[in-house]
């Protein structure tokens, strides 16, 4: 993988700090995208020690003129880039009904918004050059959701949509959409979503937790042999490969041993599966 200019979102931490950090190792000149400042030049700073070049550009990836703008500068200075890492993700798992109309706003933005802004700045230049790797980091729920997370899945719906619709548009032109779905990573996700480790799917406990920089090591490949979908580990495609045997089972599944739901008036919903 020769060094060359690569856009990764949600770049602060978790995936994407440690893909950012692969991909310097490698020498690539790296666009470090986020909204925490302060993070985002302490991983530029280390983007730099590891021997590729650190470019901090902390806007919001939903604000689709601060995108334009980060594209424009990235253009101006270095090149168009060869690899786009979307990462940028956020949402807590809830009922529907805890969850304001404002709250699924701001989730859509990350993944899904962001995903199309930071891609569709740039997607003129993959075209023109016949080449690139637009990278997709998703979910399990974008696949087959569990309960008590709606607009989180809703959200990843929505990118693994825009992945396929981009897999048709992108066909024969030498430019390759991935959508990536891991397991649990061990971010600091759990801890700032009170109540979503509780949630998690019975069924995704079966599938060993990783960390970012195995993450990490996971997209990189996938940018070196682009593939449509890619799950790790690797016992999650053995899940997915029995959601697509007996997809009303696995579905009744994560409902049977999902989260109990409360019904209007504090009282447990008797018809709820526990």
């Amino acid at each position: 993988m020769p060094g060359r200019v690569a856009v990764v979102t949600g770049a602060s931490s978790g995936i994407g700090e440690a893909t950012a950090l692969a991909l310097a190792a490698y020498g690539w000149t790296v666009v470090l995208v986020a909204r925490r400042d302060d993070e985002v030049a302490r991983v530029a700073a280390q983007v730099d020690a590891v021997g590729g070049v650190g470019i901090a550009e902390p806007i919001d990836a939903a604000d689709p003129d601060a995108v334009a703008g980060m594209a424009e500068r990235v253009r101006q200075a270095h090149s168009a880039p060869a690899a786009i890492v979307n990462a940028a993700g956020a949402g807590a798992w809830r009922w529907p009904e805890d969850t304001p109309p404002a709250d699924m706003e701001r989730m859509l933005d990350a993944p899904y918004r962001a995903a199309y802004h930071v891609t569709h700045a740039f997607l003129g230049d993959l075209l023109a050059q016949r080449a690139g790797v637009v990278v997709h980091v998703g979910s399990p729920a974008a696949y087959d959701p569990w309960p008590g997370a709606t607009a989180y899945t809703v959200a990843r719906w929505a990118l693994r949509g825009y992945h396929e619709a981009l897999r048709q548009d992108l066909a024969g032109t030498g430019v390759h959409s991935c959508h990536v779905a891991f397991g649990e990573v061990a971010t600091p996700y759990f801890d700032v979503n009170d109540g979503a480790r509780e949630r998690r799917p019975w069924l995704g406990r079966l599938v060993r937790t990783c960390g970012p920089t195995e993450a990490a090591e996971v997209i990189l490949s996938t940018i070196a042999r682009p593939r449509p979908q890619v799950l790790h580990p690797p016992v999650l495609r053995g899940l997915f490969a029995l959601h697509r045997l007996v997809p009303r089972c696995t579905s009744w599944a994560l409902r049977l041993r999902g989260p109990r739901r409360q019904a209007i008036g504090g009282r447990p919903d008797e018809d709820a599966p526990t």
